[in-house]
């Protein structure tokens, strides 16, 4: 399949100020379209101008939440170029979350290299800041005008991009997480391993409680017997105890990160105990207790690595190293953002090249 390109006639201003771009409400001059009808499969690849999209207020994407989305970015290095971090394994999850959703699978070296595409006209785009980058959002959305539940006959794939500002502007300073007892993020046999867009609107209601306390993030536990950790609202979890690297492992209802996978692959690379096993926030705070809780990160696209300073669960309110980054969590940021802005070899062969 071929991509047809139309160029914008009004092409936008860039951000004059990269300090004040904040995350996902800048956009660029184009965007990639592809439709997919039943019976004629993926077709009509395009790259046209940023705008808005027209809609049946009966597709089925509006009542019945058939969507599907990703999340990346690409990094300008210090000479100019433009590279992203592990893009191939996106378009893997995409198809993932895809067939758990019942939605037609994607050619995924035909989206990279649609993306490499899109990216490359828009290079102007990514920002020259250290830290700053050029966010990028795949998705794909049931579009049938028809109000009945089942698998839609016809989809949007596309792809927008946004510059976005420096994650920690003021320095990588810890979170404070809020431990959910109340209300559940998903179960095994749901679609907590995909990454749809009904996962995130569940996720709100904790999320507004955490805030109402003063915390930063949502740490969910599983949704039967609610004792064990899953992951955090937009990050997979970690926990550091007396050495050992211990992350809660992928039952179904936790989503596969990347960044995770990428933390994981680099831990084990230096040597350390890495183990992937389910784990009680019980244990989380007897280990609290006895001195043995090193550190507590997430993981995840946004923030690369967020350090946990606070943990509260009930009454109980840990302070996490001094309310400090870890050894691990710091070594884990440098080489991650060291490899994804070109500062440092890329030894796993992660970077793909724009």
């Amino acid at each position: 399949m071929e991509i047809r390109i139309e160029k914008t006639a009004a092409p936008k201003a860039k951000p004059a100020d990269e300090t004040k771009l904040g995350f996902g409400h800048i956009f660029t001059d184009h965007m990639f379209v592809m439709n997919y009808d039943t019976g004629e499969g993926w077709h009509d690849a395009r790259i046209v101008p940023y705008g808005e999209i027209s809609l049946s207020p009966a597709a089925m994407c509006l009542h019945y939440g058939q969507e599907i989305f990703e999340g990346l970015k690409a990094y300008r290095t210090a000479d100019g170029s433009i590279q992203m971090f592990r893009p191939d394994e996106n378009f893997k999850r995409m198809n993932v979350s895809a067939e758990r959703m019942v939605i037609p699978p994607i050619d995924e070296a035909f989206v990279l290299e649609a993306l490499k595409k899109l990216v490359d006209m828009e290079k102007d785009w990514v920002p020259h800041t250290d830290g700053a980058s050029l966010y990028i959002r795949p998705f794909i959305f049931a579009t049938d005008p028809y109000v009945g539940v089942r698998p839609a006959d016809h989809y949007l794939f596309m792809i927008i991009l946004s510059p976005s500002g420096a994650y920690y502007s003021t320095g990588l300073n810890p979170v404070k997480i809020y431990v959910e007892e109340k209300y559940v993020r998903a179960v095994r046999g749901g679609t907590g391993f995909a990454k749809t867009a009904a996962n995130y609107a569940i996720s709100l209601k904790g999320q507004d409680e955490a805030h109402n306390q003063d915390y930063e993030q949502v740490l969910w536990l599983d949704g039967v017997e609610q004792k064990y950790i899953e992951e955090v609202g937009s990050m997979n979890i970690f926990f550091v105890i007396d050495g050992e690297v211990i992350t809660p492992q992928l039952t179904g209802s936790v989503l596969p990160g990347i960044t995770r996978k990428s933390s994981i692959e680099l831990c084990k690379k230096w040597g350390m105990k890495v183990t992937e096993r389910r784990i009680t926030i019980q244990e989380v705070a007897e280990a609290y207790d006895n001195g043995k809780l090193d550190e507590v990160f997430g993981t995840g696209t946004a923030a690369v690595i967020s350090p946990v300073g606070h943990l509260k669960w009930g009454d109980k309110v840990m302070t996490i190293n001094d309310n400090k980054i870890g050894e691990i969590s710091q070594k884990l940021y440098d080489t991650m953002t060291g490899i994804q802005y070109g500062k440092l070899p890329d030894e796993m062969n992660w970077i793909v090249r724009v």
